[in-house]
C-alpha cells in the first residue's frame, strides 16, 4: 500500500528589490500557498523592505540579508548562501532575471530552483522557464513561476495583501500626538524613482496648503531622499502639516494604515497603501497604469494629458507614453479627488 507523504518542504521566494515590487510578489505567495498548502513560504529581503514581511499573511519569516547592488559581491552570496542552507529550502522562486539573483540559491543547494531563462543561467536555475517577454505585466511573469510549467495562467491573480494589528496603528498615533484627534488626515508621497515621475514639490505644497484650508492633517510620509521635498511642502506655518519622513518603512506603513486619503506619484508606497486598503490617489505620467499600478483597486487614476505637439519629440501626434510628464497633472483635479475620498 502506497503511504502519501505530504511535501512540507519551505520554499523559499526572491523577489525584485523595489518597495513596490516586493508588495506584488505577495499574490506570489498566495499562489504558492494554493499550491502547496502544507509548505512554509520565506521571502529574501533587504532590510529596507524586511516591515513588509511582517505583515504578509502567510509569509512565515524575512531572510534579511542586504547584497550591495552593481557588485559581484560573491563573499557576501556565500554568507547568504549558508543562511539558506540552513532553512533545507526544498524549492527557491527567482523573479529577477539577473544570474547573481539565482546564484545564493544554487550556492545553498536547493534543489528545485525556478526562474525565466537570462543572463547565462542554465545550471544556475534547473527548472528554467521560456516565454516572460510575451507576458506583459510584471505580476504576470512572477505569479507565472509559482505555478507547474506550462500550466495556463488564470484570468486574475490573488491581490496582495497587508494586514496592520489596530494596537500598532492606536501606538503610533499615540506617539505621534493623534490619539485624540479626530481631523481626517492625508498622507502626500512625494517619492518616485526618476524624475519624470515625480509630481512637483510646488504642487505638493499646493495641495497641502488646500488641503489643510479645508481643515484636514496633511502628513509627508516617504523615507530620507523626501526630506528635503518634504521640508519644503511643510514650509508654510501650518501646525496640522507634518513632515514624517524616515528611515525606517515600518513607520511610513503605520502612517498609510492611519491615513483617510493618500496621494503619491507611481512609486511603491501607492502599492503599500492600496494592499493596506487606504483609499489611494495614484499620480501617472511617463508609465502606463495597467502594467505599473497596484493589482489592488484605488480610488482614483490620474495620467497627464497628452500635449499637441509633444514637448518631447514636437509630434502633434505623439502617443509615446514616456513623453508624459507628471508635473502635468492639474493640482484642481488631484484636491478634488482626494477631497471627494474624504468626504465619503
Amino acid at each position: 500500500m502506497m503511504v502519501h507523504v505530504t511535501d512540507e518542504r519551505p520554499v523559499l521566494l526572491v523577489p525584485y528589490v523595489w518597495i513596490g515590487d516586493f508588495v506584488r510578489c505577495h499574490s506570489v505567495v498566495k499562489v504558492l500557498k494554493k499550491r502547496w498548502p502544507h509548505r512554509p513560504v520565506d521571502i529574501l529581503s533587504s532590510t529596507l523592505c524586511a516591515p513588509l514581511a511582517d505583515y504578509m499573511p502567510d509569509v512565515r519569516r524575512a531572510i534579511i540579508h542586504d547584497i550591495p547592488r552593481r557588485q559581484l559581491a560573491y563573499a557576501e552570496h556565500v554568507r547568504l548562501a549558508k543562511k539558506l542552507k540552513a532553512e533545507n529550502y526544498g524549492t527557491a522562486l527567482i523573479m529577477s532575471r539577473k544570474w547573481k539573483a539565482a546564484l545564493p540559491a544554487y550556492l545553498a543547494g536547493i534543489r528545485e530552483r525556478v526562474g525565466f531563462v537570462g543572463e547565462f543561467r542554465y545550471g544556475l536555475l534547473n527548472d528554467v522557464r521560456w516565454g516572460e517577454k510575451k507576458l506583459p505585466r510584471m505580476i504576470d511573469r512572477c505569479a507565472a513561476l509559482a505555478l507547474p510549467k506550462g500550466a495556463k495562467l488564470p484570468k486574475e491573480w490573488p491581490l496582495p495583501e497587508l494586514v496592520i494589528p489596530e494596537d500598532e496603528i492606536a501606538a503610533w498615533r499615540a506617539r505621534a500626538g493623534f490619539k485624540n484627534e479626530e481631523r481626517p488626515a492625508a498622507a502626500l508621497c512625494p517619492g518616485a524613482v526618476g524624475p519624470g515621475k515625480r509630481w512637483p514639490d510646488r504642487h505638493y505644497a499646493e495641495l497641502a496648503r488646500r488641503l489643510g484650508d479645508e481643515g484636514i492633517a496633511v502628513w509627508i510620509v516617504g523615507g530620507p531622499n523626501e526630506k528635503a521635498s518634504a521640508q519644503m511642502i511643510c514650509s508654510r506655518e501650518d501646525r496640522y502639516v507634518r513632515d514624517f519622513t524616515s528611515n525606517d518603512l515600518r513607520n511610513g506603513i503605520l502612517q498609510l494604515a492611519a491615513a483617510d486619503v493618500m496621494v503619491s506619484n507611481d512609486s511603491g508606497l501607492l502599492h503599500v497603501a492600496a494592499a493596506i486598503g487606504t483609499p489611494a490617489v495614484g499620480l501617472f505620467g511617463p508609465t502606463s497604469p495597467w502594467h505599473w499600478a497596484p493589482l489592488n483597486p484605488i480610488s482614483a487614476t490620474i495620467e497627464a494629458p497628452w500635449h499637441k505637439p509633444c514637448r518631447t519629440c514636437n509630434k502633434n501626434d505623439c502617443n509615446d507614453i514616456r513623453h508624459r510628464m507628471t508635473e502635468d497633472v492639474p493640482v484642481d483635479e488631484v484636491f478634488e479627488a482626494a477631497l471627494k475620498v474624504i468626504d465619503r
